[in-house]
């Protein structure tokens, strides 16, 4: 890894005035970020992602402004005047959280200003995207399935999976949920879980819970509700989601015993009419700078109040042998 850092330092330095170029073409310099970084072999927007965004001035990325403390909109905030983004896309002081703010930090060391979107998770984590955004920070987690369909970057941070259940419900452990009513967010790895479909690689899963009635629900925090007001037994999410819920008072309790833990990534489009390879590997770089300047665990406990962080700087994203085009 370390070689792989130098050999990619001295690339960037030696196109920094063609990646200088791309920036000015695009008129104003990119909001708050350093020089941008480019490849050699991605100097064609045209056919090459890397170059595209660079010579755009804008990362567009997936967010959900419902979703803390991951991704959440911010009350009161104004649109950035100088924008580069589209009039259909959110600024930086608009949304934040811990993957918006791992994405503006990626975007920072790009040079270039971060722009969100709100489509919806089945549509990020089914691929296709047309090039309409560039890559989700959504909590993901890196599985076999959807490795079919999306690239994966470093992660920036890992998480157990938990059951969540209501503060007086009379269960004690996780196989006391067998044949009961279990809610996870849908087409999330917590409901192939459940439905004991779930393939993590490198990871051996046990499956406890023995033919739950499982009860899908596009987002978390409506699935959680419904298990504090006894219209569901139990709730499968990870760890940061549920207990931030319980830290805003709702009446839940996490059973003891992860269920299993995932390493949350950055997805890129496998379908992508562009060359993804060189886009890829230089987020890996910068999710990695940013792990060893300790920016990731500083972000980590601002958002979750603990570092959820360090972990995934260890996993080793060359095991997965992804080949990446």
């Amino acid at each position: 890894m370390r070689a792989r850092r130098v050999v990619r330092a001295a690339r960037r330095l030696s196109v920094a005035l063609v990646a200088g170029a791309l920036l000015a073409g695009c008129g104003s310099e990119a909001s708050g970020g350093s020089p941008a970084r480019i490849d050699e072999q991605a100097a064609d927007p045209a056919t090459d992602k890397l170059a595209q965004v660079l010579a755009r001035g804008t990362l567009v990325m997936f967010t959900d402004p419902e979703y803390p403390p991951q991704s959440m909109s911010v009350k009161g905030a104004s649109r950035s005047g100088d924008t580069r983004c589209a009039a259909n896309q959110l600024t930086a002081p608009e949304v934040t959280g811990y993957d918006a703010e791992t994405g503006k930090a990626v975007a920072a060391a790009l040079g270039i200003e971060p722009c969100f979107v709100t489509p919806s998770w089945d549509e990020v984590i089914s691929g296709s995207w047309t090039d309409r955004w560039d890559i989700a920070w959504g909590s993901g987690a890196i599985t076999a399935d959807r490795m079919e369909r999306l690239y994966v970057t470093q992660p920036s941070y890992s998480t157990p999976t938990n059951l969540f259940v209501a503060s007086d419900a009379p269960f004690e452990e996780t196989a006391d949920l067998s044949h009961k009513s279990v809610g996870a967010c849908a087409g999330c790895t917590m409901e192939l879980y459940l439905r004991g479909t779930l393939e993590l690689p490198g990871v051996t899963l046990s499956f406890p819970i023995a033919d739950p009635d499982v009860q899908p629900f596009d987002n978390e925090i409506p699935g959680l509700r419904a298990v504090a007001q006894h219209k569901l037994d139990g709730f499968v999410c990870s760890e940061p989601v549920g207990q931030d819920e319980i830290d805003r008072g709702l009446p839940l309790r996490m059973l003891p015993g992860a269920l299993y833990e995932t390493y949350k990534t950055g997805y890129v489009d496998r379908s992508s009419g562009l060359s993804s390879k060189a886009f890829v590997e230089e987020v890996d770089s910068i999710i990695q700078e940013l792990h060893g300047d300790g920016t990731l665990e500083r972000l980590s406990k601002e958002f979750f109040g603990t570092d959820y962080a360090t972990a995934a700087s260890a996993f080793d994203l060359d095991a997965l042998d992804q080949q990446v085009q």
